[in-house]
């Protein structure tokens, strides 16, 4: 994966108009509404101030039909703070609350930017401690069996303020414990990215130093 689309999927674009993967919405009366589904998302992680998993990401390009397999760790700690650490290819997403940096191991680059200047995800930001689902969301729930995730939820979010850096997601809702245990991001280009998580840890400690980074020597910075 380049700079650029590791940089768009992680920090500016988490998420076409519609999917060919058998989106149907979920019949009126079925279970709990969308917006209640969201409420109890929006609760369990404003109660979480760390939250730690392992990863799998699967990134689709619809130009080439070929998809891109990642994994690693990543965690996130209020306020703002986030650390992704790919364990197959090197490359580090970290943010200490004020800076994000995106490295790039094979390329010997790094994108560096003020969380405050980037187009920080609502995505992300609920997990991170800001945002709202429900506030920055339009959402409707979709039919869990058309979408092969029986033993949870499946919400569609279209951001409420349009944006350029993404048109749609969705979240894979584990129904016993209101955790995303999947985010399905899709851009204008029709690119899919998936992360799965796996092995969630709830208010576990991070360990000292991790939402910090310095690149090997060598590392060419870009700063916009």
């Amino acid at each position: 994966m380049t700079r650029r689309s590791l940089l768009l999927s992680l920090v500016a674009s988490l998420v076409v108009t519609s999917l060919s993967t058998g989106e149907v919405a979920a019949q009126a009366g079925d279970g709990p509404s969308a917006r209640r589904i969201a409420a109890k998302v929006q609760a369990f992680y404003d109660r979480t101030k760390v939250y730690k998993a392992g990863f799998k990401q699967r990134f689709w390009v619809k130009s080439t039909g070929q998809a891109k397999h990642s994994s690693g760790q990543v965690i996130f700690q209020k306020p703002g703070k986030m650390s992704w650490r790919y364990t197959n290819n090197g490359n580090r997403v970290v943010s200490d609350g004020t800076i994000v940096k995106v490295y790039e191991a094979s390329n010997k680059q790094m994108y560096e930017q003020k969380i405050n200047k980037s187009q920080y995800p609502a995505a992300l930001s609920f997990l991170v401690g800001g945002g709202n689902l429900l506030k920055s969301f339009n959402l409707r729930k979709l039919n869990s069996k058309k979408m092969q995730y029986e033993s949870g939820y499946v919400l569609e979010g279209v951001p409420r303020t349009p944006t350029p850096a993404y048109q749609k997601m969705l979240l894979y809702v584990d129904a016993q414990t209101s955790q995303v245990r999947r985010v399905l991001l899709l851009d204008a280009q029709g690119n899919r990215n998936r992360f799965d998580f796996v092995d969630p840890k709830v208010n576990e400690q991070p360990a000292k130093g991790e939402f910090t980074f310095t690149p090997p020597h060598g590392t060419q910075v870009i700063k916009p």
